[in-house]
């Protein structure tokens, strides 16, 4: 009776998991056939011949360029910031002792709770009330706002477990604080660090709940740009786009991979005492 009871189970969660499987990758597979539709407009399924047309209207269109550029250079600039930002705030919540450490700790992480069109409009609110005009700066600081709490979360899950005999070890050897922060700490840390750029990389290109708020005719990323093509004038270039993104976050991966290995990023590394 235990057996199939076991069975019965290992049947419904095997079902469950090929069920979620399918509504993710079925989605990505269409919209993949369908960047290369040959046809004006989205036929039958699936296209009975390939073209390049859609991507090569996303290269032509000064638009979507211009909306792919500036995801990629606020998506750099805030990972870049938002990873060293968070590994320093990491190291101090691991060995804070003061009372209201948790509490500090919870008001970091607290973003991650706060819908997105929430912090969006409350940020239009604050950047009013601050008289900041550059939309640029507005997204920047927005996403810094929103990936800070990914890149403190993945490193000090690493800080707290490298032991803080390590770092007097390298003290009673003649190092000062510096020197063992930056040769004995961040070496350790470094696949947490890596995590955290690659989350705060990740969600910085993908976010429109807040960016969408922040934006002007000028400067826009490229997921506001796709959604107001989606209702402007829908047209497969839009799936082109889609997949150029998914292309773009795989090319990340394998550079990652070449400079710090994706075993080491994905958690096979990280020291523990």
């Amino acid at each position: 009776m235990k057996r199939m009871a076991d069975r019965a189970v290992f049947i419904v969660v095997g079902a469950a998991m090929a069920l979620t499987a399918a509504v993710l990758i079925l989605p990505l597979v269409y919209t993949i056939a369908m960047s290369f539709e040959p046809r004006p407009t989205i036929g039958p399924f699936p296209p009975e011949t390939l073209s390049l047309q859609w991507y090569r209207k996303f290269f032509e269109s000064p638009y979507f360029l211009g909306g792919l550029w500036t995801s990629l250079l606020v998506a750099l600039i805030s990972s870049a910031v938002s990873s060293t930002l968070g590994t320093f705030a990491a190291i101090g919540l691991s060995r804070a002792t003061f009372p209201g450490a948790r509490l500090l700790s919870a008001l970091f992480l607290s973003p991650l709770v706060v819908p997105g069109v929430v912090l969006g409009f409350a940020l239009v609110v604050f950047f009013s009330l601050t008289g900041l005009d550059s939309s640029f700066a507005r997204i920047v600081l927005a996403h810094l706002l929103l990936t800070i709490p990914y890149t403190i979360r993945t490193s000090l899950a690493v800080v707290d477990g490298i032991s803080p005999t390590l770092t007097e070890a390298a003290l009673s050897l003649g190092a000062n604080e510096r020197q063992a922060l930056l040769r004995v700490v961040f070496p350790l840390a470094r696949t947490g660090i890596a995590t955290g750029f690659i989350l705060a990389f990740a969600f910085s290109m993908d976010d429109i709940s807040a960016t969408i708020f922040l934006t002007d005719p000028k400067v826009y990323t490229l997921p506001v740009a796709l959604a107001s093509s989606i209702k402007s004038q829908f047209n497969l270039t839009i799936a082109a786009a889609s997949i150029m993104l998914i292309l773009l976050a795989i090319a990340f991966i394998v550079v990652l991979d070449r400079i710090v290995g994706i075993e080491a990023v994905l958690g096979k590394g990280i020291y523990r005492s």
